[in-house]
């Protein structure tokens, strides 16, 4: 046979975290191409001679579940070889169109099998919040069809509506709720087009919209963030920290808790803040004022440079670290409703609140929606437009006050 195939990694092309994409080399007739896998891995960690991931290497829950995955990839692969040899078609066949049914060959596969891989891509790439939501929805349609497995052409417009009836029938669950998972049952499928496991024209949201509904806008008006500004609190206590994370994000323009957790002290250079969003990987690089450096100064002290400026995160393992966050970030959220206490606030404060009322506060002092757009990190015009579609009530309400007749 004049056809082969191996699994390798493809060391022409490094990924940001230093990692190779794991392929299958296919040659034939003295050509050779590639097939992605999805995966990849730091080239140390690699088993060329027995094609498979070493177990020395510690950034994956299980090796094993990951080399089988590999494993199925190239036994479906040699399948459609075998194939083709079987019926006197491959030697009269391009690479190309033998890779062409490699690729096919898993049209109408697993979805949730599919999405389980993507995940353990994104965790490999350090997305360890999409990931979690790519696994989210798979437990969440395991539930709610009750099977251990659906397949790419399952997933049609009944499929979608019938989902929708088993998520609003819950109690406390909403339609934005809903159209989150919608969202990304569409990413998976639209990754699933690209990589050629199912028709386009099977395409199941052309029928289907997603739909939401509108949610309160959560600024606050300037007076009572002067009254957070305000507080005196004991240094070092947690009252204290989340007064600071609050206006800390407000004055670094909206930025998630995510971000401002694993910001470190070398992201802190010559008085600016430089930093990747994790949420869409953009740049920032934020001049540090007056106002904000009086509440970094506390954090400064006795840092070396891979520490992190803020004390949120205490564990070493970037799992752990996750982990770290997402628990903090309820805690956070509860002290933040006792800092509306004290200071006699009667508005939900929560750690989304710090965001939009900067982008709120930026539009009526009147900044230019590009420089907001800009600040808030949007891609689009339009996304900013959207997000400031309308002014809070308790800001109409104070214009209202101002047109009293006196």
């Amino acid at each position: 046979m004049q056809t082969s195939i191996k699994l390798s990694l493809d060391t022409r092309r490094i990924r940001k975290d230093g990692s190779y994409p794991i392929i299958i080399r296919l040659g034939h007739f003295q050509k050779t191409t590639s097939i992605s896998t999805g995966h990849s891995v730091p080239l140390d960690y690699w088993d060329d001679s027995r094609q498979k991931i070493r177990n020395t290497y510690k950034q994956v829950k299980s090796i094993n579940f990951l080399n089988n995955l590999l494993a199925k990839q190239m036994s479906s692969a040699k399948d459609v070889v075998n194939r083709l040899q079987d019926c006197d078609e491959l030697d009269f066949m391009s690479i190309k169109q033998v890779k062409d049914k490699i690729v096919n060959k898993s049209k109408y596969e697993s979805f949730f099998e599919f999405a389980t891989e993507l995940a353990e891509d994104l965790r490999l790439s350090e997305r360890l919040g999409t990931a979690r939501t790519y696994r989210e929805v798979v437990s969440v349609l395991k539930s709610s069809t009750n099977s251990a497995d659906i397949k790419f052409n399952e997933i049609n417009y009944d499929f979608l509506k019938g989902f929708e009836r088993f998520h609003m029938s819950k109690h406390g669950n909403s339609l934005n709720g809903l159209a989150a998972y919608m969202r990304t049952i569409r990413s998976i499928y639209n990754q699933g087009i690209k990589r050629g496991l199912i028709s386009k024209d099977a395409y199941p949201f052309k029928d289907y919209q997603i739909r939401t509904e509108p949610t309160a806008k959560r600024a606050m008006n300037s007076e009572n963030l002067k009254k957070i500004l305000a507080l005196q609190l004991e240094k070092g206590s947690w009252p204290f920290h989340y007064r600071n994370y609050f206006l800390l994000s407000y004055m670094l323009f909206g930025m998630s808790f995510i971000d401002m957790a694993f910001l470190k002290m070398r992201n802190v250079v010559d008085g600016r803040v430089k930093f990747q969003r994790k949420k869409t990987s953009k740049l920032y690089d934020i001049k540090i004022t007056t106002q904000m450096k009086q509440l970094l100064d506390f954090y400064f002290l006795e840092k070396k440079k891979d520490d992190f400026i803020l004390p949120i995160i205490k564990r070493k393992t970037l799992d752990l670290q996750y982990k770290d966050v997402h628990g903090a970030r309820k805690r956070y959220n509860k002290g933040l409703r006792k800092l509306a206490q004290i200071c006699q606030i009667d508005e939900h404060l929560t750690s989304y609140v710090s965001r939009h009322s900067f982008a709120t506060h930026a539009m009526l002092k009147q900044i230019p929606l590009p420089a907001i757009s800009a600040m808030l990190g949007h891609s689009s015009l339009a996304t900013t437009q959207v997000y400031l579609k309308s002014l809070p009530n308790n800001i109409i309400d104070s214009y209202q006050e101002k047109l009293n007749i006196i």
